[in-house]
């Protein structure tokens, strides 16, 4: 009897052994989770976006109906697309300054090619090699000949504003239609901005598309592995094999690629071609990067923060709108909160600096 009892019934503390383990497994789980290389900064961001976005909808209803989210999701795309392309190149720890102009001289490129009635699929690929050039021409600068990056794109960034001046003799072009007839002009519009799909304007789907593959060859090919690389240390990088130029100019070729889509999608927007347009959206994607954790020190930062700190920019912008706020006090929030986390990062890297010292000190 006293065996079958002592069969039947477990160890004292055996229960708790087990719920310990499960914890143990649990929270190394979640702590492997939130050491993933950008999660922290971005997770903040989505913090801060919820936030942000409940406040100004307690402020003014009108913030949560299904129209201003849509507008939202679709203004919000533009940023998140120049915002992938200047992650890239600020992971490696340099920067692209030439990105708002390559957006106008995509824009009024194309507008132009079309108002002389070129095909709008020959123009947006026409478009797409200039633009290209420009990449090539930021990689070869800055990774072959080592310019100062600051300087090599804010060259790039003159050439790419006056060939969007000069392709049209220094002016706007005409509408789209008056080249390649509204039926043309109207699906060109509607596919980069007018039209849904499920409801949702096309410009966001096309965002999320490019979202996607820029976030599956960032976090899981060898070319993601050689930009973080070479952003952490791109001395080792190099004595490891890594090729320097490549990589870089690769960054810089995704860069002027996001540059020219959101040149279309402008283009689209106004059926038209603007000299000006993209005028300081190099900014826009370095904000969008930088709110969401990417660090413009290089080595650090997830395309998920980017996506969280391109919806932070535009729900701030569009709040700050709703509740009647001026645009210069609008710019002035923004460009403290972008502030605020440059120097955040460079906080927390110096932290990290330090508490690895000492480790270093005792294991010598």
């Amino acid at each position: 009897m006293h065996c079958n009892q002592a069969s039947g019934t477990q160890a004292p503390g055996a229960h708790s052994k087990e719920e310990k383990a499960m914890n143990h497994k649990n929270q190394g789980a979640v702590k492997q989770f939130l050491n993933i290389r950008g999660m922290r900064g971005a997770l903040t961001a989505f913090a801060g976006l919820i936030i942000i976005y409940i406040a100004f909808g307690a402020i003014n209803p009108t913030v949560f109906s299904g129209q201003n989210v849509t507008n939202l999701f679709r203004s919000m795309s533009k940023y998140l697309i120049i915002g992938i392309g200047q992650s890239y190149v600020l992971i490696t720890g340099n920067i692209d300054l030439s990105i708002g102009s390559v957006v106008g001289m995509s824009a009024m490129i194309s507008a132009t090619l079309m108002t002389h009635g070129v095909h709008p699929m020959a123009a947006i690929l026409i478009t797409l090699i200039c633009c290209l050039a420009i990449g090539v021409i930021n990689g070869i600068l800055v990774g072959k000949f080592q310019l100062p990056p600051f300087i090599a794109t804010l060259g790039t960034m003159f050439v790419a504003r006056g060939v969007a001046y000069m392709v049209n003799g220094n002016r706007n072009t005409d509408a789209i239609s008056s080249g390649i007839g509204k039926e043309a002009a109207d699906k060109f519009q509607a596919f980069f901005y007018y039209g849904k799909t499920a409801g949702v304007f096309n410009t966001f789907w096309i965002a999320l598309v490019l979202f996607i593959a820029f976030f599956f060859l960032l976090s899981k090919t060898r070319t993601g592995r050689h930009i973080y690389a070479i952003g952490s240390n791109v001395e080792a990088a190099k004595l490891s094999g890594v090729s320097v130029v490549a990589t870089v100019t690769k960054t810089y070729l995704v860069s002027a690629f996001c540059s020219f889509v959101v040149g279309l999608i402008l283009c689209g927007q106004a059926n038209m071609g603007n000299m000006e347009a993209g005028n300081m959206y190099e900014m826009y994607a370095v904000a969008a990067g930088v709110i969401g954790g990417i660090s413009p020190l290089g080595g650090t930062g997830i395309l998920l923060g980017t996506f969280a700190g391109a919806a932070v920019w535009q729900t701030l912008e569009n709040g700050l709108n709703m509740i009647g706020v001026q645009v210069g006090i609008q710019r002035l929030v923004i460009g403290i909160i972008v502030v605020f986390a440059v120097l955040l990062d460079v906080v927390l890297r110096k932290g990290m600096l330090i508490r690895k010292r000492p480790m270093a000190e005792k294991r010598s």
